[in-house]
């Protein structure tokens, strides 16, 4: 198939997986970049940037040169996805990168492979299991980009930010929600009866058994201005009208 190898730089390559990873649809990603919908559905389709056989490129966290990753919303994001419904497995032999999702919901799914590829420009595949897919990247620089890896579940061991994460995340706080509520929330119709009157209004829930995520999900809420409290132990809702639509500004739909 025809790539456009050569008549368009690797830089606008690169975008358009960008612009993808962030939840644009292709049709905008072409018409942002004044490109055919069929060369950017190519340019995004799970498939590797071509390398040398056998090479993985470094990632930025092994370059002495580079202190913060090329796409740093498509790693938020990422990160997010991951901590919320992900898994790394590291042994026995290359790393492996797997994050959740549902059959029902192919764009969550098509976002998460596209983030894969904009962190670390490896192979992405997909596998379903009745109704699940998961989106899966090998890499030996997996575990260096994502250190909150380990071999408890995830409530029951630490996860905390790193110093050099910290940064990242305090500029693209909407992208890491975004990978938390794709991976573990939802927005949720709320029912109330009031007076004898019935009323429905929207609202995100996010829930988890892990307190060191519910924690992540509160700051990176508190970082937009969200106001969120806690209806459960392991759960945390957003109900304002205002604060809603602040975070279906960052969150996007669901399906």
């Amino acid at each position: 198939m025809f790539d456009d190898v050569g008549v368009h730089p690797p830089q606008m390559r690169a975008q358009a997986r960008a612009l993808r990873a962030r939840g644009h649809t292709i049709h905008s990603v072409a018409r942002t970049l004044a490109l055919p919908y069929t060369t950017v559905r190519h340019w995004c389709a799970d498939r590797p940037e071509r390398a040398e056989p056998g090479a993985e490129p470094p990632c930025f966290r092994c370059r002495p040169d580079v202190e913060n990753p090329t796409d740093p919303a498509a790693y938020a994001y990422l990160l997010g996805r991951y901590l919320g419904g992900g898994q790394l497995t590291v042994a026995p032999t290359v790393p492996v990168l797997r994050i959740a999702g549902t059959a029902s919901r192919p764009q969550l799914a098509d976002a998460c492979a596209a983030a894969m590829r904009a962190v670390l420009p490896t192979p992405v595949r997909r596998t379903t299991q009745h109704c699940r897919v998961w989106v899966e990247s090998s890499g030996a620089h997996w575990p260096c980009l994502l250190p909150q890896h380990g071999p408890d579940q995830r409530h029951d061991r630490p996860i905390v930010l790193t110093d050099w994460q910290r940064p990242i995340l305090e500029r693209h706080p909407g992208d890491l929600l975004r990978g938390l509520f794709h991976s573990a929330g939802r927005r949720a119709a709320n029912r109330v009866t009031v007076r004898g009157r019935a009323y429905v209004y929207p609202c995100y829930v996010f829930g988890d058994e892990s307190t060191d995520l519910l924690r992540l999900c509160q700051w990176s809420l508190d970082l937009l201005g969200v106001t969120w409290r806690m209806n459960r132990h392991n759960s945390l809702s957003v109900a304002r009208r205002g604060d809603v639509a602040e975070v279906d500004r960052h969150v996007g739909p669901r399906s």
